[in-house]
């Protein structure tokens, strides 16, 4: 039990295990060779559409589609225990708490992590991989990343005996969409004026859509994207270049029409007017509104030097830049230019496909400001080990060709690298350029920024995503902006809520993850302007955590091979209760698991 005075009591009893074997089938989807939303039916992939979701949410189906088995007896788990039970079509999360007990599905539906390697504190459990959290009363999503719950099964316990009750197809699909509201709107794909319009479809755009339909709103929702594709998960798309938009896809084409919300794609607002409720496309199509969420996301930065409009040069911003990369980069020689996340995938996935990968970076070493010299000078040497070369401390002067098509990339430090194809990962700028007349604030850097429950300036007009500041209600409500794909989630969903006002506020820990050569880092927390970094167990082996702290406080926490500590660290830092520097320098782990003192 963790206490301290005037703070929160957490309760946390989970073992830190190395799941050596769980790693590889994660990398495996977050390579995009297992799509997250896709499930085994009979022995084939298919799609999870929302139509194929159990028709009501009665505990006993038909008897037929039912199965029902003892798991265990009731002395057999202590409370704060979880255990993985076979139910003949499929495995089970049996929780006690309290207890009681409690049966869920087994798996994350985000990536398919099994929970039970995860955290359970405070009636849930949170995904050991990237931080979901399930509400183990519900089943009900708490916390991002992903879109869909849990299923809920019934438990009874006769004799000592604990007994679950299960409907098979519930245990094939391992994921359940929440029931939503369908659009009743007479004008719905017609009138020029929406009830809801939503400014890009990210994370951001699809969790603010979805909540509101969750939440019963049956009004006319239009969400507006840049791109030519329906929401994907672009995570992957620096993790794993070649995999197919279709891949990508959070939800398919049948459930935007089933839940009507409406995908304008390839559309570009151009003006936002807010006196008279009204953006204007670039084609010149006039839709009114009357509630916006601004979500434009962030635009690569490009650079700046001679040779710049050099055919193969690239950002990576959609499927098509990455499978152009992969499809040019086979056998020739990359050259990528930054060092930090983006830049760093992309080099780890290339390696085996390209002849030469060469990695450009102002720093000294790789992750440096966000992961600290140690750590980043660790993941520098797993990707030497792996044929990456580095030129440290230097940029790029001058691009140069034949014939148009780039074959030099030149640098400040006069040294000429060859290249066939060059990366650009040098950092993003809000997309925010066509906000600057409309009235609607945006700082010195361009970002907006909001209120916790994620308003702008502007009645009736909020913002999520990469594109704002927000106020970090841990770190003292400063106003941060975090580019992360969980934090999007969240946001998406709080702007819905307050839309509805609902009075909901941002209290999520941030939580991100990276997945180089099959192995995964994981990040909680918000680190700038760390002064330290304690660090356990083996940098050299990549089997560490690293504690980043700022006086006499952790304010944030990566791993590698060292699950569930991460999401652990996010729970107890989402419960209210500080960490203090010298709890962590022992080296003693007890008072995270609560079995010290």
């Amino acid at each position: 039990v963790l206490g301290c005075a005037d703070l929160p009591t957490v309760e946390l009893k989970i073992e830190v295990v190395l799941p050596e074997k769980e790693r590889g089938k994660e990398e495996l989807s977050a390579s995009g060779k297992g799509s997250p939303r896709a499930y085994q039916g009979n022995g084939t992939a298919r799609h999870f559409h929302t139509e194929e979701r159990l028709p009501t949410p009665h505990p006993y189906p038909s008897p037929q589609d039912c199965v029902e088995a003892a798991v265990c007896h009731v002395k057999d788990l202590e409370n704060g225990q979880m255990r993985e039970v076979e139910l003949g079509w499929g495995k089970v999360l049996l929780v006690k708490d309290n207890g009681e007990f409690h049966a869920l599905g087994h798996k994350c539906p985000h990536y398919g992590a099994p929970l039970v390697k995860g955290v359970l504190s405070r009636g849930r459990v949170r995904c050991p991989w990237h931080g979901a959290c399930f509400n183990i009363s519900t089943g009900d999503l708490e916390d991002f990343p992903g879109l869909d719950s849990l299923h809920k099964f019934q438990v009874k316990i006769e004799k000592e005996k604990v007994y679950v009750r299960a409907s098979k197809q519930a245990l094939q699909l391992q994921r359940r969409t929440k029931v939503m509201a369908k659009c009743i709107s007479p004008s719905a794909g017609y009138s020029s004026s929406t009830n809801v319009l939503i400014v890009g479809a990210g994370a951001a755009g699809l969790v603010c859509a979805e909540t509101l339909r969750q939440e019963g709103f049956s009004d006319r929702i239009v969400l507006c994207t840049l791109d030519r594709h329906l929401p994907y998960d672009r995570p992957k798309l620096s993790k794993s270049l070649d995999t197919q938009p279709e891949q990508l896809a959070l939800r398919p084409k049948e459930f935007f029409r089933a839940y009507g919300i409406e995908v304008l794609t390839e559309a570009q607002v151009v003006t936002v007017d807010v006196r008279n409720k009204k953006v204007v496309f670039k084609d010149g199509f006039k839709l009114e509104y009357s509630k916006l969420l601004l979500a434009p996301g962030s635009s690569p930065r490009t650079l700046s030097c001679k040779g710049k409009e050099m055919e193969n040069v690239f950002t990576i911003r959609t499927p098509e830049d990455a499978n152009r990369v992969v499809r040019l980069a086979r056998g020739r020689n990359v050259v990528i230019v930054g060092a930090g996340f983006l830049g760093m995938e992309v080099a780890a996935y290339l390696t085996e496909k390209a002849h030469s990968v060469s990695v450009v970076e102002l720093e000294e070493t790789p992750f440096r400001r966000f992961l600290g010299e140690r750590v980043g000078r660790a993941l520098m040497k797993m990707f030497e080990n792996n044929r990456v070369k580095f030129y440290m401390q230097t940029e790029v002067s001058e691009l140069r060709g034949q014939e148009g098509k780039l074959k030099e990339v030149v640098l400040k430090s006069s040294k000429v690298v060859r290249a066939d194809v060059c990366v650009v990962g040098i950092g993003a700028v809000a997309a925010t350029g066509f906000l600057r007349q409309s009235g609607i604030g945006l700082d010195s850097r361009g970002f907006i920024p909001v209120n916790k429950m994620m308003q702008t300036n502007v009645p009736g007009v909020f913002a999520a995503g990469d594109a704002v500041t927000f106020p970090l209600a841990w770190r003292n409500n400063r106003k941060v902006n975090i580019p992360h794909w969980q934090m999007a989630h969240a946001q998406g969903r709080v702007a819905a809520q307050n839309m509805l006002a609902q009075e909901a506020e941002m209290n999520t820990v941030p939580y991100l993850w990276t997945a180089m050569f099959g192995k995964s880092l994981r990040y909680a927390g918000y680190g700038e302007g760390f002064d330290d970094v304690v660090i356990q167990g083996d940098l050299e082996e990549l089997k560490f955590v690293a504690f980043y702290t700022k006086g006499d406080e952790v304010i944030a926490v990566a791993s590698m091979n060292y699950d569930p500590i991460v999401s652990k660290v996010a729970e107890v830092l989402a419960s209210g209760r500080a960490i203090r520097k010298r709890e962590v320098e022992t080296g003693d782990m007890s008072w995270l698991t609560g079995k010290g003192s």
